[in-house]
């Protein structure tokens, strides 16, 4: 029988020159370098136009184009979200007594995490008083837990995430026909210095 000589691989030289390859630019290189800026209805209306103008007609844009007149002012970055709140909404206890909807809120504030949402709440107790706040996430809080205390009791505010927010609006648990403000924390940016709106699936 013929013997059987196992041949080592020859070894390849290293190349000591490396290719250099091209950094792409992330968002949150650009946002590190500006500072933060009021939001204006621009920014939002520019947004939509964006999102929506690939799949739909002229039309239907056209139809969902938000006029300024839509639009409160933006914190100009002076204010506490308190003060802030009593500025667009001095009526509010007004409309806190006469709020008797189940199943609906009549202020939604709609930030990028449940650790946000958690201090935005914390940071209105000047302006919410007595008032019940819901909190609209899914960090420990199931969806059904939520749809249930909907359906049971009377909330004047909701603060949560766009994602949960949906879920509930889509499975009929959370009803926006007696919303009169929305809120949007524009500016508040993450650990990766994102925004809300720099998420894609925002």
């Amino acid at each position: 029988p013929t013997e059987c000589f196992l041949s080592q691989p020859e070894e390849k030289q290293e190349t000591t020159v490396k290719t250099k390859r091209r950094k792409k630019k992330k968002i949150s290189d650009i946002l590190e370098k500006c500072a933060p800026k009021p939001g204006v209805p621009a920014d939002l209306q520019n947004l939509l136009s964006q999102h929506f103008g690939e799949n739909r007609s002229v039309i239907e844009i056209e139809e969902l184009k938000l006029s300024d007149s839509c639009f409160l002012p933006a914190n100009d970055l002076t204010h506490s979200f308190s003060s802030y709140l009593k500025e667009i909404c001095p009526k509010w206890a007004k409309l806190r007594k006469n709020h008797t909807e189940k199943k609906s809120v009549v202020m939604l504030v709609i930030c990028s995490s449940a650790l946000r949402s958690l201090e935005l709440i914390k940071s209105m107790t000047a302006f919410k008083g007595d008032c019940r706040v819901l909190k609209l996430f899914a960090k420990h809080i199931k969806i059904k837990e939520q749809i249930n205390m909907l359906e049971k009791g009377v909330f004047h505010i909701g603060v949560g995430t766009p994602g949960r927010v949906k879920a509930l609006v889509e499975q009929d648990g959370l009803c926006l026909n007696s919303t009169k403000y929305m809120i949007l924390d524009w500016n508040w940016r993450d650990q990766k210095l994102r925004r809300m709106m720099d998420i894609p699936e925002v």
